[in-house]
């Protein structure tokens, strides 16, 4: 199809899926229940009708996400301009499946990737899937708060050093707290070697549209960004965009990695919201961006008057750059709180539900789809935390725990200290493994991937020995009713270990 790629008022893929759904006609594809006629009546009780006629699969007019020459070709190349990219990819597998797309676009097997140690796991994924060697630089870590900001350049610079040879440099910007490494150093370090650079940007994709929000990937010299759309733009959940600048990251081979980790029925109702949040943005984004900032700047405010809390702004670490005032990272832990306990009172109780709790904080997301409202329920809520209620778990037994296995894995692992595992996350996957008493696997190799929050760093990983004390801050982090993923026991008696 030719076409002359038209304004950013125009949503070509949500007009080509409303003419479809309004179209009569007996349908004999999929899905099967055929625009609504056979869906489930309690279904249609949570959602409606309408809804479903546009739930429709790769139509003649609706191009093919693999190969598109149509619709979804016009809104990737509009989404391109409206975020900066030289070109971009709808993902309908979220920024998972645009993390791994990433890794094998870039190495093979045996090839080294310089990545930090907090990298989210769908990047571990995808070095399972490439056989990539992983060479992690720590990031620095905020001892007040317990929580890792991003890698320096430095550390990159060290492990570029160490190992010349590796063929891509990643990174987490910004991290799930909200803070920003310093990108433009990182990129440049890796561009000197001839090497592109990653970004994990999945909270990152406002950046773009407004001047008081951190520079986005793509404008800081990024070869290619990551961002998950739905998490903070208006998009459906599980919808994201991949994006890519300069000839560093081969196109060809990366459109074939997608295929690999994207469903081959993708959801035009996740595609079309990518099309409309595209519009959206373009059209509103700065508008939208500064009333989220106001909104964001008053709770802020309101938070630091309350006697007890704090609101993360500002850290003393080369990690720590810039931050997304957006992101609200208030400090419970003077009250004797943890995060996790505070989080329940608030979900359960106050009616106010936080994005993620961790030992010492929690970290709420504003967004354009929050209000006024909302704000004044978030700091009602701490309020009544602060002044009606006391803790009822100390978290003093979790601390000296929590403080040997820091002082341990820092120790050996200082902050921008290069690492990689006793054998690849590839071959710790396809190794024969065994199940042991989690008192049996002291430095055994892990099968499993295990990440706790806090700290937000993965405690064991495919392929690494197994140490007791992060075994011992494990277990505190369940009895506390902190969440740990990856582990396949979830009451970590037992573990995965390499045979």
């Amino acid at each position: 199809m030719d076409f002359i790629p038209g304004s950013q008022t125009t949503t070509p893929l949500v007009d080509a899926l409303q003419a479809c759904a309004k179209k009569h006609h007996a349908p004999f594809y999929t899905p099967g229940h055929k625009r609504g006629q056979g869906i489930s009546q309690r279904l249609a009780d949570l959602l409606g009708t309408a809804v479903f006629p546009a739930d429709l699969p790769e139509l003649p007019e609706l191009d093919n996400l693999f190969a598109p020459e149509g619709v979804i070709q016009e809104a990737q190349e509009l989404a391109a301009a409206a975020f900066g990219a030289e070109r971009t990819w709808f993902l309908v597998n979220g920024s998972t499946c645009g993390l791994m797309a990433a890794i094998l676009a870039t190495c093979s097997e045996g090839d080294k990737i310089i990545l930090p140690r907090n990298i989210h796991s769908s990047a571990i994924h995808g070095l399972i899937l490439s056989g990539a060697i992983p060479i992690f630089v720590n990031p620095e870590y905020d001892l007040e708060l317990n929580i890792a900001h991003s890698i320096t350049s430095s550390g990159v610079a060290d492990a570029l050093k160490q190992h010349p040879d590796a063929k891509a440099v990643m990174m987490v910007y910004p991290t799930y707290y909200g803070v920003c490494g310093d990108i433009r150093a990182i990129a440049q370090i890796a561009h000197q070697h001839g090497i592109p650079l990653l970004v994990d940007e999945a909270h990152g994709a406002h950046f773009a549209f407004h001047p008081d929000l951190p520079t986005s990937a793509l404008a800081a010299g990024a070869d290619l960004t990551v961002q998950s759309t739905h998490k903070v733009l208006g998009a459906l959940t599980q919808a994201s965009m991949l994006h890519v600048q300069g000839n560093r990251v081969n196109c060809d081979r990366l459109s074939k990695a997608l295929q690999l980790v994207q469903s081959t029925s993708p959801s035009y109702l996740l595609l079309a919201s990518l099309d409309a949040a595209r519009q959206q943005m373009a059209l509103h984004g700065e508008a939208l961006m500064a009333k989220t900032l106001q909104l964001a700047e008053e709770a802020i405010t309101q938070i630091s008057q309350i006697s007890g809390l704090s609101v993360l702004k500002t850290a003393k670490t080369p990690g720590f750059v810039a931050l997304d005032k957006t992101r609200l990272s208030v400090k419970v832990s003077d009250l004797g709180w943890t995060g996790f306990e505070a989080d329940e009172i608030l979900h359960q109780q106050l009616g106010v539900t936080a994005e993620l709790p961790s030992l010492h904080s929690l970290t709420f997301i504003i967004s354009l789809g929050n209000t006024p409202s909302d704000i004044v329920q978030m700091v009602s809520a701490l309020r009544i935390l602060v002044q009606e209620r006391s803790p009822t778990t100390s978290i003093a037994p979790y601390l000296d725990v929590f403080t040997r296995w820091k002082a341990e894995f820092l120790q050996i692992h200082p902050s921008s200290f290069v690492l990689h595992p006793s054998i690849s996350p590839r071959q710790a996957f396809f190794s024969q493994t065994q199940t042991l008493p989690v008192e049996k696997t002291v430095e055994r190799i892990s099968a499993e991937l295990i990440c706790p929050y806090p700290p937000g760093i993965p405690v064991l990983m495919p392929g690494e020995a197994i140490a007791p004390s992060a075994l011992d801050y494990l277990q505190q982090i369940l009895a506390l009713g902190g969440s740990i993923t990856g582990c396949s026991d979830p009451t970590l008696k037992t573990l995965k270990v390499v045979r």
